[in-house]
């Protein structure tokens, strides 16, 4: 069951005063009294990350992202279809505000990602090119987009995705027109820029031990034996339901074994919708077992989660009918994976109680064309520092002001979120707001709704 998403029962007007259940969706700090995620990693001497977008980086995503995570790895902003859109012309304004935004939050930034051969700019995959030309455009590109940020990236994943399922390389642009070595020589002018910054290969499907992760480990061993600078492994781990490999931990040591770093870089564990209370039960222990793997291994340096709220994951526009993959539901609600995470890494691995925060709706006057109605939200085992209450009107009842809220309706549907100094509900407090409205026929209770 979804923590802290409390639906309540409807009352009844009796003289004037209605009482009904609102649904109150607790945002980003439902678990305010929980030690933060990025607390407990740094107990563990590990990271925890998130993939974030920059415009998103405000309000209850922001506080999240900078509450609960140490590691932020832009999502797009650092792709280079995004920061040179046009030859010769850069775009850097998300992924400076990113990296600011880290700073701000004495957070770690993860580049990504500097040769894949997806999201490049169509200038670049549309042109003809010798290998002399594509080799002196990877060098430039690695080389200002590196340099621009010397010295505020902890790690880049320098290549992404060069393998197939079977272990034989990718065919791709780079791969084609300069061979194989296009790894180490991107990995070579990298490190030139930034010799502070660790350099990663990235790729998925390697989690587990199997033909393309062993072809990944035959390449860093031979970069390693070669001396060219590779300092780790990125596992994607883009994972399904119930499907965590039995040999992760295995692999990740076997990598750490060739003296490497390892890190989990963009978890999400899909499963098919609807979700419900046993998919979001084994999606907790999915989780756990990660965590467990990477905390049990000296060399995996953390984990970063591709997104950690349902509405920002990219898994619905890719894999039909499977989504709430992340550990927080579309409403910023902490999942039981969320606290399957914290139990990991040594924290709290129990959700408040259901019910701990309530929402109650009372008439407070009426006449023949309208009326004043006040919602209380309390808590009681549990505190919030943000709070939205909706609820769905009959026929004729329309709000006209709120005072101490920001309410809007669109046809029958209310929906009413805190000022920007009353988010705070303590456990054992309370707040209220208020709100005239206007009726037509009859003033019937309205319906409570779900989430």
């Amino acid at each position: 069951m979804r923590s802290l998403r409390t639906g309540l029962s409807l009352g009844s007007v009796l003289t004037g005063i209605a009482a009904l259940g609102a649904l109150l969706v607790a945002a980003p700090a439902a678990h305010a009294a929980d030690t933060p995620l990025r607390d407990l990693a740094a107990a563990k001497g590990k990271a925890i990350g998130t993939a974030v977008t920059g415009s998103k980086l405000t309000g209850t995503y922001g506080d999240i992202a900078g509450a609960q995570f140490s590691s932020l790895t832009p999502g797009n902003a650092m792709k280079w279809e995004t920061v040179e859109p046009t030859r010769g012309t850069y775009n850097w304004a998300e992924a400076d505000q990113i990296v600011a935004f880290a700073q701000a939050h004495n957070q770690q930034v993860r580049g990504h990602t500097l040769v894949w051969h997806s999201q490049n700019p169509s200038w670049l995959t549309n042109g003809t090119w010798t290998s002399a030309q594509l080799s002196s455009l990877l060098q430039d590109h690695i080389t200002t987009e590196v340099t621009r940020y010397k010295g505020k990236l902890a790690a880049w994943d320098v290549v992404n995705e060069p393998f197939n399922e079977d272990g034989t390389y990718r065919s791709t642009l780079w791969y084609n027109g300069l061979g194989s070595d296009y790894i180490a020589q991107a990995l070579t002018w990298a490190h030139a820029a930034d010799p502070g910054a660790k350099l990663y290969i990235n790729d998925y499907n390697v989690e587990g031990v199997n033909a393309k992760s062993t072809a990944l480990y035959n390449l860093v061993k031979s970069l390693k034996e070669r001396g060219v600078p590779i300092d780790g492994v990125g596992l994607q781990a883009h994972l399904i339901l119930g499907q965590v490999p039995s040999t992760l931990q295995q692999n990740i040591q076997r990598f750490a074994d060739l003296g490497v770093d390892v890190a989990i870089t963009e978890l999400d564990i899909r499963m098919q919708l609807p979700s419900d209370s046993a998919k979001l039960t084994q999606q907790a222990a999915d989780y756990k077992a990660v965590f467990d793997a990477c905390v049990a291994v000296s060399r995996c340096y953390g984990v970063t989660v591709w997104g950690f709220t349902d509405s920002d994951s990219w898994i619905p526009d890719v894999f039909s009918g499977y989504g709430a993959a992340t550990p927080y539901d579309e409403n910023y609600v902490p999942k039981p994976a969320y606290y399957a995470i914290a139990g990991s890494l040594g924290g709290t691995s129990t959700p408040p109680p259901t019910g701990a925060c309530t929402a109650t709706y009372s008439v407070q006057s009426q006449w023949n064309t309208g009326f004043t109605g006040q919602v209380r939200i309390a808590c009681s085992g549990a505190a919030l520092s943000s709070w939205k209450v909706n609820w769905t009107y009959g026929a004729g009842q329309r709000i006209t002001q709120a005072w101490n809220a920001d309410c809007t309706q669109s046809g029958a549907a209310v929906t009413c979120a805190n000022a920007s100094y009353n988010g705070t509900v303590p456990n054992g407090g309370s707040v209220t707001f208020g709100f005239n409205a206007s009726w037509s026929g009859s003033n019937p209770v309205p319906t409570v709704t779900l989430g």
